[in-house]
């Protein structure tokens, strides 16, 4: 956890200028008596994205007769994604001659992984039947959003900030997006025989969506 904070007297954005954030700490401060802000300029502290579960293993087709194949692993849950950072911004002055973005959007979360295909049933002899199909793996869930970072901006010789928002000073600080669970592993094939057919194995069950990450919170004052 903990905290990173930045002390400047004057910071100068030129055009297309960006700053990133430490994201190894929850919390930045920036302090700057004067900051100036060109075209296009940035400031970075989403969350990182999930990473996507893993398919589970396919089940094992039956070389020997009469035997039923295995089923399909479950797959991997996906990652859930990370928090945003938190930004406080203090200022005596603030001049944006053009545009500043703030991106503290959390991160997506991983899709969950694909169910592993069912193995193939075994032939069948005149003695027995053939094998019936393994079961399809189960697809997992995806992992949550994380959530947006809170921004807090004071800025005592500031016009209303509120009559920036959305023109010249961008918040973006959403919820990052559930994973999609993964679908079911499809069932193995039915083994064939000359006294009874095996059966085709069931499909497995299809992973659930994650929730979506919660909205991060804006304070503008001119304390």
């Amino acid at each position: 956890m903990g905290s990173d904070i930045l002390v400047l007297d004057t910071l100068i954005m030129r055009d297309s200028a960006s700053i990133l954030l430490n994201s190894a700490k929850k919390d930045n401060f920036i302090h700057v008596k004067v900051m100036v802000v060109g075209k296009g300029c940035v400031i970075i502290g989403r969350g990182k994205n999930g990473i996507s579960g893993q398919s589970g293993v396919a089940g094992l087709t039956q070389s020997s007769p009469c035997r039923d194949g295995i089923p399909g692993k479950e797959g991997h849950p996906g990652e859930p994604g990370r928090d945003a950072i938190n930004l406080s911004l203090y200022l005596l002055n603030l001049r944006i001659n053009g545009s500043l973005e703030i991106n503290l959007n959390g991160g997506d979360g991983g899709d969950g992984g694909l169910g592993g295909r069912g193995g193939d049933g075994g032939s069948g002899t005149r003695v027995c039947a053939a094998g019936n199909g393994g079961r399809g793996g189960d697809g997992s869930a995806g992992g949550d959003g994380g959530s947006g970072g809170t921004v807090s901006i004071s800025c005592k010789q500031c016009p209303d900030l509120h009559l920036l928002m959305n023109d010249r000073l961008v918040i973006k600080n959403y919820g990052g997006f559930g994973g999609i669970g993964g679908n079911g592993g499809f069932g193995g094939q039915a083994g064939l025989g000359p006294v009874k057919d095996g059966n085709d194995g069931q499909r497995g069950k299809d992973g659930s969506r994650a929730a979506q990450g919660k909205t991060g919170s804006v304070n503008l004052s001119r304390d």
